[in-house]
């Protein structure tokens, strides 16, 4: 009962931001009603290029608020940098462009770099322009983002909101919170143990009541990452609500004006980056009384240490030592990954919590008739189905059209993809048609994975492909029933992966790219026999992306628009 209490809060409260956020949609904001800038990162300036456009179409379709500056901030080429040197990198230029300036303004930085090999639907566009089942017109994370924080500008002083681009926080407050303490200001959600490994973790400072309320403003003692359950147990982060242990996790920080001048202070002393910084990691283990230098040697959660790291950690503990953390707990509150494929299908097409609370649609701005249970449902957004077609439960078909009789299996994702009369789509398939650039001329190119296939894993070299895994069979046994052979199999680079395997044929069309990659996927389940042309070129996702054709996959996009208009 408690839980279906906690539910309701969360869906009224949630609805009430969506329509706040709705009534600014498309309409020019006055100042102190939103934020002053809205700052996206990006991994490179293609990147950077991609996102723009999109930002530049939302506005024109009136899915944003107007009168406030976007800007999309790409990481130096080079190194990689992680979301703490984009941080660092991103106050730098608002600094170069603002000055005194922006000590005035409220500034939300949104994490939205990488190129989202968990749930590669949000490779080419990004994994901040992730479609999302409600609103019209659709929700993208990016309105979703500014949506659920929409109260926040309002209640807090001049400094930077830092945010991640594949994540929902859902909360409910009987009154506004309030960002007004010096220092960092972090939000905290009540979690189960397990969730805190792999999330930061607070440990607070005693309370001066024991009263628990939706919302409490305490101040952080010290900020473990990514812990073990015996470290959360020893350092006193664990506490207890009806005889259940939980802790308080990580998701969005708040840094004051102020502390964003010692950020700034630092990067000038530290640049340029040749390593990666955590802006959870790196800065949070830094703050509170009880933080010791200890973690700057701990480089068991980096996926690749360069010699600098330690160094370049230590400098940032000496110059956050002493900077409040603030902790706002938000116990009335949900949060939500959507980085794999995963998490996506379970969180759109079979979680009864997150249906509810967010409103989420078996069909969202669409021209389609389904057939939804209450248990199970499958997801379909911005896209255009023959009535005649078959989508299974726990499938998400987004960006596509369908034509008659079309089938596809359960637990599927079909992303910006025409698939012709007829076909049928395996269960626990992954498909996505992208257009891209060769020899000058835009072609197209379909690739698939099996739902759980796992893109990064690497093997030494190309003669060990029999220890890679697509569609539940060896990569070797798949090249063989493509009648290829294992010594033509070629990668795009060093790292011998799916990411980077040469696998998927070139097409003059989006409709035969889908038949021809389809085929090949029957074929690697046993079913029919695939003999591609010698001529056939074949690409990774890795080159696709590098060469993608943004305006033809837009235009495919705006294509359904515009069609799902006419017809509502």
């Amino acid at each position: 009962m408690r839980e279906l209490s906690k539910n309701a809060h969360l869906q009224k409260a949630t609805r009430e931001k969506l329509e706040r956020f709705n009534r600014i949609r498309g309409k020019e904001v006055k100042p102190g009603e939103f934020w002053d800038l809205v700052v996206i990162t990006a991994a490179d300036e293609d990147q950077r290029s991609a996102y723009e456009v999109q930002i530049r179409e939302k506005c024109d379709r009136k899915e944003l608020p107007i009168g406030i500056s976007y800007h999309v901030f790409a990481d130096p080429p080079g190194y990689k940098i992680g979301n703490g040197g984009s941080t660092l990198h991103s106050l730098q230029l608002l600094s170069d462009q603002y000055g005194a300036n922006l000590s005035r303004f409220r500034v939300i930085l949104i994490h939205a770099g990488g190129f989202s090999q968990r749930l590669p639907n949000a490779s080419a566009l990004g994994k901040i322009f992730t479609a999302l089942p409600l609103g019209e017109p659709l929700y993208q994370m990016l309105e979703l983002k500014l949506a659920m924080y929409v109260d926040f500008p309002s209640r807090m002083k001049p400094g930077v909101l830092v945010t991640c681009a594949d994540d929902i926080e859902l909360y409910s407050v009987s009154d506004s919170i309030v960002f007004d303490k010096p220092g960092f200001t972090a939000l905290a959600h009540p979690s189960p143990l397990s969730i805190g490994t792999t999330h930061g973790v607070f440990v607070l400072e005693p309370a001066e009541d024991s009263q628990i309320r939706d919302v409490e403003y305490r101040t952080c003692f010290q900020f473990l990452h990514k812990p073990s359950i015996e470290r959360m147990r020893k350092s006193g982060a664990v506490c207890k609500k009806a005889g259940e242990d939980f802790v308080y996790t990580d998701s969005t920080y708040f840094v004051d004006y102020g502390s964003a001048l010692t950020l700034l202070s630092l990067f000038r002393d530290i640049r340029p980056l040749r390593c990666e910084i955590d802006a959870y990691g790196d800065f949070l283990q830094g703050l509170g009384p009880g933080a010791t230098v200890e973690y700057t040697n701990d480089t068991a959660n980096v996926t690749k240490t360069e010699s600098s790291l330690v160094e370049i950690r230590k400098k940032i503990f000496y110059c956050l030592k002493g900077t409040p953390l603030n902790v706002i707990l938000l116990n009335e509150s949900k949060f939500y990954h959507l980085g794999t494929t995963e998490e996506y299908l379970f969180h759109f097409t079979v979680d009864p919590c997150l249906r509810a609370e967010l409103g989420i649609l078996p069909a969202a701005f669409s021209v389609c008739q389904l057939e939804a249970s209450e248990e199970h449902t499958a997801c379909v957004m911005h896209s255009v189905l023959h009535p005649s077609t078959s989508v299974s439960a726990g499938t998400v078909v987004e960006y596509s059209r369908l034509e008659a009789k079309v089938t596809v299996g359960t637990r599927a994702i079909v992303s910006g993809c025409w698939i012709g009369t007829e076909l049928s789509v395996p269960s626990e398939t992954f498909m996505h048609s992208l257009s891209t650039t060769l020899d000058g001329k835009t072609v197209f190119v379909t690739v698939a994975f099996g739902i759980r296939d796992d893109l990064k894993k690497k093997v030494s070299s190309p003669a060990n492909i029999d220890k890679l895994e697509l569609f539940g069979a060896t990569l070797e046994e798949c090249v063989s029933r493509w009648a290829l052979c294992a010594e033509d199999m070629r990668f795009s680079r060093d790292v011998c992966n799916l990411w980077n395997c040469c696998l998927f044929p070139v097409c003059k069309d989006m409709k035969s790219s889908f038949a021809t990659t389809l085929e090949m996927v029957w074929a690697a389940h046993g079913k029919g026999k695939v003999t591609l042309p010698r001529s056939t070129r074949l690409l990774s996702l890795q080159e696709i992306l590098q060469s993608k054709d943004l305006e033809r996959m837009l235009g495919f996009r705006k294509g359904l628009y515009e069609e799902i208009l006419t017809t509502k």
